[in-house]
Order: C-alpha cells, then structure tokens, then sequence
C-alpha cells in the first residue's frame, strides 16, 4: 500500500503525460456532462429516481474477467495465469479504495440524483464510477498480459467489456460521462502499477545451476521486499 501511495514520487515523463491527458480528458467530459445526461434519459420518466440502479448487473463483466481468469489458470494449472488474476485482484483493491477516498472527498451527487452536474460537496458518491474503475483495472490485465501472440484478443475483451460496462452506468443514469473517464483512467493506472510490482516479484527469483567442487548444485533465490 505505501509503495502505491507513493508511486506518484517515482513517475517519469511518460508518467506525468498519462496524468495530464487523463486530467484534460476528463475536464473535457466534464462539459459534455449534462448533454450526454440528457440523451440517455430523453425517454426516461424517472430520471430522478435511484430505485433501480443495475449495481449488480454492471459489476458483471468485470466480475467474469477475474473469475475467468482465476477458473482457467487453475485448470490448466498455469502460474503466469495466477500472477495474472492475482494482478487483477491487487489492482482492483488499490483503485476501488482510492475510489471511495474520492468519492469521499468530491461528495458530488449522481445523475439520478440531480440534474445538475456541478453538484459537489453535497454528500453524494457519484465521482468516480467504483464499477468503471474495478472494470478498467481487470480489464487493462487481461489486454495488457500474457505473451503477445493474442493480444488483439486480449484487448477486444479487456477494454470492451470495461468500456461497456461504462456504457452501461451511463445508460442506467448511474453516473456522469466524466465520473466514467476518472475511473477508466484510475483503474488502467492502478493496473500497470501491479502488472509492473509482479513482473519486478518474477524477475527477483531466480532459478538455476551453481558450480560446486566435483558436482553442481541447484540454486534458487528469491529477493522480497
């Protein structure tokens, strides 16, 4: 957890890029918040209303990634496929809590709460989407792990089913365009940040032949943190 905390003080320029074009893109989805609003509940006789939110139903793609993921590496019995879901799963954690710390903080109200999207500081959870954030976080370990040979597969289903399940809270009025943005970028960040703690776990044991005197030993090693 402090080494999360405190990535930030480690970014490079790549980084800091990420962050600012996150930031621009969701002050761009910031103005449009009302707009898109309005198209997804044009038909809408209850807008204003949070008796029928599709929590569970949203929380579906990304619940089957992890668990697909998970249920497919023990079949077959594939360690990468464990570091994989354990990714996921770490990923999942770090952003979801810095999600609710946001919530927190922004207190701003939801769509079918108000029609306006400047609500802030009113006691309300809507910034970001915990749901878009954990299907980002999944979603960008599934597309951006394993060997390269089915990568377009990977991304088709990592990012498409985190980006429909964005889809889905804008359709269901749970959310603004921009608490969606905040949490794809928020979920993709907190994903490269455990792929990369594992790949630096995998790198730091080793295992191999050491020469001894008549003979060789075999040795691993395995540095923790």
């Amino acid at each position: 957890m402090k080494a999360y905390v405190s990535a930030p003080l480690y970014w490079d320029r790549t980084d800091w890029l990420y962050f600012a074009g996150a930031v621009a893109a969701i002050g761009t989805a910031y103005h449009f918040d009302g707009e898109v609003r309005s198209h997804f509940t044009a038909n809408s006789t209850n807008a204003l209303s949070t008796s029928n939110s599709h929590d569970l139903q949203d929380a579906a793609p990304a619940a089957a990634m992890l668990a697909g993921t998970w249920l497919y590496a023990g079949l077959i019995d594939d360690q990468s496929g464990h570091r994989e879901a354990a990714s996921m799963l770490e990923a999942t954690v770090f952003a979801v809590g810095t999600t609710y710390a946001l919530k927190y903080a922004s207190g701003r109200l939801a769509p079918d709460q108000t029609t306006d999207p400047g609500r802030w500081e009113a006691g309300g959870a809507s910034f970001p989407s915990e749901h878009v954030t954990a299907a980002f976080a999944i979603g960008t370990v599934l597309a951006e792990s394993g060997n390269t040979r089915y990568r377009w597969v990977r991304r088709i289903l990592g990012y498409g089913l985190a980006s429909f399940t964005a889809y889905e809270r804008l359709d269901h009025n749970a959310h603004w365009l921009s608490d969606t943005v905040a949490g794809a970028a928020l979920g993709a960040a907190s994903a490269k940040f455990a792929m990369s703690r594992s790949a630096n776990a995998a790198q730091a044991s080793t295992l191999g032949l050491a020469p001894l005197y008549r003979g060789m030993m075999l040795r691993y090693s395995a540095h923790l943190n």
